[in-house]
Formats: C-alpha cells, sequence, structure tokens
C-alpha cells in the first residue's frame, strides 16, 4: 500500500543536525527535477526578499521564511515526518507508533510538496517554504514541472497495491494515476454525517487517524473495495461513493 499524503503549511524548525544530501532523498528520479527548484528558489529568496514574498504568497508576518528558504543548502535537515505539522500529522502521530507501525509508515508514506517533488517520511530535509500552487519565475507552475517527472517515477513507486490518495487539489495536480494505477487507487472524503458536508479542519484530522489506525493494524488492503472493509473492521463508517474508488468516512461528531 502507498499513501499519498499533502505536506502542512506549516513546518517545524530544521534544528541542529547535518545539512540536506539531496543525493539521499528516495525516489531518485526526481533528482534533475528537485534541483531545479531547490535552484531556482534559493537563488530566488537569497537574491530579492520583496520578490521571493510576493512570489510565494508570503505575508509581512512570514517574511522570515524568505530567510530560511535562502540557506536551505546549508540547514539542519531532519526527517521529514518531524518536519510536516498540523492537524494531519498531529492525528497521524509517528512519533508514538511502535516500532513495527514506524517502519510501515517509512515503507508507504510519499508525502508531495513543492519543492521536492514527493518525499518518504524518513528522508531528511530542511524546512521550508514552498507550496505545489507557487509560479517561479524561471519554472513556472510548479505543479506543472513535476508532472512529467512523475509520470515516470511514481507508477513505479505505486507497486502493485493499493494506492490510498490523501492529498488536497493542489498537489493532485502533480501527478494523477493513469490506467492499472488509477483502478486501485482509492480516495477518502470526511463528511459530518448529520449535515453530510465537508469540515475542513475535521477532515485532515479524520485522516490523520485513517492512516494511523491502518499503520497499527498492519492492514494491506489490495483494492478500494478491500480498503473500505478494512475501515469497517476498524469501526469507521464507510460508504462507497459515486466515483470508482470513492469513499465517504462519515463521522457523527466535529472536535
Amino acid at each position: 500500500m502507498l499513501v499519498l499524503l499533502p505536506p502542512s503549511e506549516g513546518k517545524a524548525s530544521s534544528g541542529r543536525g547535518a545539512p540536506l544530501k539531496p543525493e539521499s532523498l528516495s525516489l531518485p528520479g526526481l533528482a534533475e527535477a528537485r534541483a531545479a527548484v531547490l535552484d531556482e528558489l534559493v537563488e530566488l529568496c537569497a537574491a530579492d526578499e520583496e520578490k521571493a514574498r510576493e512570489v510565494l504568497g508570503l505575508s509581512e508576518g512570514l517574511r522570515g521564511e524568505v530567510a530560511k528558504n535562502a540557506e536551505l543548502r546549508t540547514a539542519g535537515a531532519r526527517p521529514a515526518g518531524e518536519i510536516y505539522t498540523g492537524v494531519l500529522y498531529d492525528a497521524l502521530g509517528l512519533a508514538t507508533l511502535d516500532a513495527a507501525a514506524r517502519e510501515r509508515a517509512g515503507n508507504s508514506l510519499l508525502v508531495f510538496s513543492g519543492l521536492w517533488g514527493a518525499v518518504k517520511v524518513t528522508d531528511r530535509i530542511p524546512s521550508y517554504r514552498c507550496s505545489m500552487g507557487v509560479k517561479l519565475p524561471g519554472l513556472g507552475a510548479l505543479g506543472a514541472h513535476w508532472r512529467g517527472a512523475m509520470a515516470s517515477v511514481l507508477p513505479e513507486a505505486a507497486g502493485d497495491g493499493l494506492v490510498l490518495d490523501l492529498r488536497s487539489s493542489a498537489y493532485s495536480s502533480a501527478w494523477k494515476p493513469k490506467g492499472e494505477v488509477a483502478a486501485r487507487t482509492a480516495t477518502v472524503r470526511v463528511l459530518h454525517a448529520p449535515t453530510r458536508k465537508v469540515v475542513s479542519h475535521f477532515n485532515k484530522a479524520t485522516k490523520g487517524r485513517i492512516v494511523r489506525s491502518l499503520l497499527e493494524a498492519g492492514a494491506e488492503p489490495g483494492s478500494p473495495a478491500e480498503l473500505a472493509e478494512t475501515l469497517r473492521d476498524l469501526r469507521y463508517v464507510v460508504e462507497e461513493g459515486g466515483k470508482a474508488g470513492a469513499l465517504d468516512v462519515l463521522v457523527e461528531e466535529i472536535h
């Protein structure tokens, strides 16, 4: 099973670890595309703070993110699972998983990124700010930039098991499963049962809990239908949606 996750907008600090080693990142087929984004982002942020802030869509209060990007090559690096924070990652709670579940997380979770394309949670990266919606002056829209490299790398990463796609729409633009991979790709929508509406915060938290449940159970569903049954066994209320592979998880209370 391969689980596709969005990154978090906010991130933990890089810390004092050894700096980034691009050659050590998973999915080496993305190396050239990564280098292009990293080079332009560092150059932009080091040369012109105001232009960088405009390109990255940062408020005045986030001005410090520009300086952080300018130092990406020398900043400390930490496992991506420690860098990404926020509602989904808090609910997922990677640090509190037992050893077997943490190993499964390292093998099956893939976080999409405007800067890195996609990384495993065990890949060591520095903290950064660059969403998939960014349009760099030289490379253009990052979603389009990543599409070509992803098309050749991600089908192999998906293997022959289930792909659970929990990405937001901006990150889905970088790679859309096709052909037989699409046939075994599942998406999940979290609905407030009484109103049948999506509630953003609870949607993210429930997706984090779902991934944690699957990791703890050592579940390996091979198809969207098997995933639906697995989630029901794990006490989630699941309905199969109108589109192939689309699952609705219903929750009674919003916390």
